[in-house]
C-alpha cells in the first residue's frame, strides 16, 4: 500500500534534504551551535541533576511486540577470577546481548526509510546486513549536548497520564509551552511527557506498549517551524499507537527521521524531571544525551541527564 497524498504533502513541507549539504549525516543536529550550547549552560542554576534513563534489565519494556528487539540478557563471564595466579587481585566481568533500542534510546536517522530512501535522499539499501548503516549511522552523532525543554503535556492538562488514544497535537505542544513559561527555539532538544511510562513503572509492560498516546502526524511541522534539533518522549512507539490515520503506520518516524533529519528518542523516564521542573518552576535546562557510538547502528542506548 502506497503512502497517502496527505503524508507526501507534509513531507514536502518539512523536508530538509540538502539544507546542510548533500553529504550531511546528522540533520537537525547542525542547529546545535556553540552559541546554543553556551546558552544551554547558562540555564544551570541549582545544579540539580535528574537521570532520564530506564534501567537496563531482563524484564524491561520489550514484550516481543517488535521482532528481535530483546531486553538485555546479562551474563557473567568471570566471577572473582584471579587472572594472574592465587592470591592476586581478582576481577569480575560481564557481557550483554540486547536490542540497541531495547530501553531508553535514540533512533538514528537510518532507523526509518520510505519509498526506498533514508535521510538526505540516500538509498535505503545503503543499510546492509554486515555493515549496518554505512551512511548516517548513530556513531556520526559525536556529541549531543544542548538546551533541553520539557513540554509536560500531561501536567499541562492536569492529568498524570494521557489516555491511550490521545494524539499529541501542535496545539498541545503550544499549550505545554505556555504552561511551562518557555518557548522552543533553534537547536533545542524537546522532551514531550505523556505520562505513559507510568504504566511500565507500575509493572504493566503490556499496558505501556499499547494502546499508547504519542505524537500526531501533524507535529513534525511544528518542530520544523521551531528548528528543533531532536525530540524524545516517554512512550515505546514515540507516535500514537495504533495510528491516528487507519493503516498509516509510523508516519511520524518517516517524517522526522527521513524527511527532516531529526533524531528521535523513546522510553525516556520523564517522571522525576516533571517533578523537578514543577518544583524549580522552570522547564528549560542543560541536557547531556550523547548516544553510545555503535558503528553502523540504527539506534543506540543512552543515559541522558538533565541539569537544572
Amino acid at each position: 500500500m502506497s503512502l497517502p497524498k496527505e503524508f507526501h504533502e507534509i513531507a514536502e513541507r518539512v523536508n530538509n534534504w540538502g539544507r546542510w549539504g548533500d553529504d550531511d549525516e546528522i540533520g537537525t543536529l547542525n542547529l546545535i551551535t556553540d552559541e546554543v550550547v553556551r546558552e544551554a549552560a547558562a540555564t544551570v542554576r541549582a545544579g540539580r541533576r535528574v537521570p532520564l534513563a530506564l534501567p537496563l534489565r531482563q524484564d524491561g519494556v520489550q514484550t516481543g511486540m517488535i521482532p528481535g528487539r530483546v531486553n538485555p540478557l546479562h551474563t557473567m563471564v568471570q566471577i572473582n577470577q584471579e587472572l594472574f595466579g592465587p592470591g592476586t587481585v581478582a576481577t569480575s566481568d560481564d557481557a550483554v546481548t540486547m536490542g540497541l533500542q531495547a530501553a531508553t534510546h535514540w533512533d538514528a536517522l537510518t532507523h526509518a526509510s520510505h519509498s526506498g530512501r533514508i535521510w538526505n535522499g540516500r538509498p535505503a539499501d545503503s543499510i546492509t546486513a554486515h555493515e549496518g548503516a554505512r551512511f548516517s549511522g548513530i556513531e556520526t552523532v559525536r556529541t549531543l549536548v544542548s538546551r533541553g525543554v520539557l513540554l509536560d503535556v500531561a501536567r499541562a492538562k492536569g492529568v498524570d497520564r494521557l489516555p491511550g488514544d490521545h494524539a499529541v497535537t501542535p496545539e498541545d505542544l503550544s499549550e505545554a509551552e505556555e504552561f511551562g513559561g518557555v518557548r522552543v527555539g533553534p537547536g533545542d532538544i524537546v522532551l514531550v511527557r505523556t505520562g505513559q511510562v507510568r504504566a511500565y513503572l507500575l509493572g504493566d509492560r503490556h499496558a505501556y506498549a499499547h494502546p499508547s498516546p504519542g505524537l500526531s502526524v501533524r507535529t513534525p511541522e511544528w518542530f520544523r517551524a521551531r528548528d528543533t534539533a531532536a525530540v524524545a518522549n516517554d512512550t515505546l512507539t514515540f507516535e500514537i499507537f495504533p495510528p491516528e490515520i487507519e493503516n498509516l503506520w509510523l508516519p511520524v518516524h518517516a517524517l522526522d527521521l527521513v524527511e527532516m533529519g531529526m533524531l528521535q528518542g523513546q522510553n525516556w523516564n520523564l517522571e522525576e524531571l516533571s517533578t523537578a521542573c514543577a518544583e524549580e518552576r522552570r522547564y528549560a535546562f542543560l541536557l547531556s544525551a550523547t548516544p553510545e557510538p555503535f558503528v553502523g547502528g540504527t539506534g543506540t542506548p543512552v543515559a541522558p541527564v538533565a541539569v537544572l
